[in-house]
């Protein structure tokens, strides 16, 4: 498929839960708009390009609220034209890149930089900047000066913001903006040198283990901040029980809390670390059976608002070397879509209309991303086409990414990307 002027997808199944549409559509892309939906055969002969979509589920591009795409400053692991080819292949029109890049995109240049044209990127890139100075916790940044430039939250994730006051405040001048604050909820006063999770697995191996607190009360502090600000606080790769019980019950109170889960928090648990498998490394680390299955509880009731992958690609040198030593971190985009219906929809039948909303119209809420995470006309053309039964194994070695580490490589799946189409240009095509 060549990139066109217009492009009709024809025959295809259209799953847009912000418009309420499911049902056998045709979808009208024209420069870089929805320009049209309509019922089967309507808007025949209007695109310069047709894509036959029979068998195929037609939804509004994937959102990723969380990625790392390593530049500036570690190209030896990922550039933001790698990390966004990666995205394109597993279906992401949109990633949303953190910021503890080499040096820290604390700036607003910097910010800018990573939007560049010159940065090759394949699809939409949306940075998160840090919250405070270089990622130190100790002075908040201009909000709003990165909010012009880009931004569309601020996080100093892969850091916590420890201190209460500054916490309140970032909540505070965010609420003003209404963007954000993405919390790496993690109280790493209780978790130096540990390097998976507490439990009978990190027993066995001999290796210092975090427990599920260091991560709930971090969560429980920051909610409590939210009803003093009416801030809005999203709870990056949530992965404990207690964690989400506390996000659970935020929102049944009204308070403007989101949360994200991995797809490796929802299929892998502690002890598939093994041997000192170090592609099982992770932070949060893989958790216990029970954490497992109030994640899955948590997406199929609604409390679990996104799935984010957390892509963290890392060189084959940073891997290979003793566990406690190993870089945290999985590589994840080209996974995601075919882990969520592997697990959740054939294993636990999660409707795909919901997949699609953890995937899209639901993060493009979170972050306020307009006119993105719908097919509705005139929003972007973002669209991601995927075949749900289709089997396929997952090789590493060809993957998109710069980099290999990930536990799932020789995994047999269902459910594949077929095209994948960012500002109604064709990103990928499978």
């Amino acid at each position: 498929m060549k990139d066109m002027d217009s492009i009709l997808i024809y025959g295809g199944r259209v799953i847009d839960p912000a418009s309420g549409l499911d049902d056998d559509m045709d979808v009208l892309l024209r420069d870089d708009r929805v320009a049209a939906v309509g019922p089967p055969g309507k808007l025949r002969g209007q695109g310069k390009r047709a894509f036959k979509a029979k068998g195929y589920i037609v939804a509004p591009g994937f959102i990723d609220l969380h990625v790392h795409l390593r530049e500036p400053g570690q190209p030896h692991k990922e550039t933001i034209a790698t990390g966004t080819a990666a995205a394109a292949a597993g279906g992401f029109t949109s990633v949303c890149a953190m910021p503890n890049t080499v040096p820290v995109n604390d700036s607003a240049e910097i910010t800018r930089w990573m939007q560049s044209p010159e940065r090759g990127a394949l699809v939409n890139v949306f940075p998160v900047a840090a919250a405070t100075a270089g990622s130190l916790g100790e002075k908040l940044t201009n909000f709003a000066a990165l909010k012009r430039a880009g931004a569309v939250a601020v996080s100093d994730d892969g850091k916590p913001i420890l201190e209460d006051k500054l916490m309140r405040e970032a909540l505070r001048k965010a609420a003003m903006l209404k963007i954000p604050v993405v919390q790496h909820a993690e109280d790493t006063r209780l978790t130096g040198g540990c390097s998976m999770n507490l439990g009978p697995t990190s027993f066995r191996l001999g290796l210092h283990g975090m427990s599920n607190a260091a991560e709930s009360t971090i969560v429980e502090r920051d909610i409590a901040l939210v009803r003093a600000t009416g801030g809005h606080v999203h709870v990056a790769h949530l992965s404990t029980r207690e964690a989400l019980q506390a996000v659970r019950d935020a929102k049944k109170a009204g308070l403007r809390v989101t949360c994200e889960v991995t797809p490796h928090h929802l299929t892998l648990t502690d002890d598939t670390v093994g041997e000192f498998n170090t592609n099982h490394k992770m932070n949060p680390p893989l958790r216990a059976v029970a954490d497992r299955e109030a994640l899955i509880e948590g997406i199929l009731d609604g409390t679990i608002d996104a799935i984010a992958t957390d892509h963290a690609p890392h060189a084959f040198h940073e891997k290979e070397v003793e566990f406690e030593r190993a870089a945290f971190g999985i590589t994840g985009l080209e996974t995601a879509l075919p882990i969520a219906i592997t697990v959740l929809h054939q294993h636990f039948e999660l409707p795909l209309w919901r997949i699609v909303e953890l995937l899209s119209s639901n993060p493009a809420k979170i972050f306020n991303l307009r006119n993105r995470g719908t097919l509705a006309k005139g929003s972007h053309a973002d669209v991601t086409i995927f075949d749900p039964k289709k089997k396929w194994t997952f090789e590493a070695s060809r993957s998109y990414s710069k980099s290999r580490n990930t536990p799932f490589d020789g995994w047999s799946f269902s459910g594949r990307i077929v095209a994948t189409i960012a500002g109604g240009r064709v990103a990928y095509e499978g």
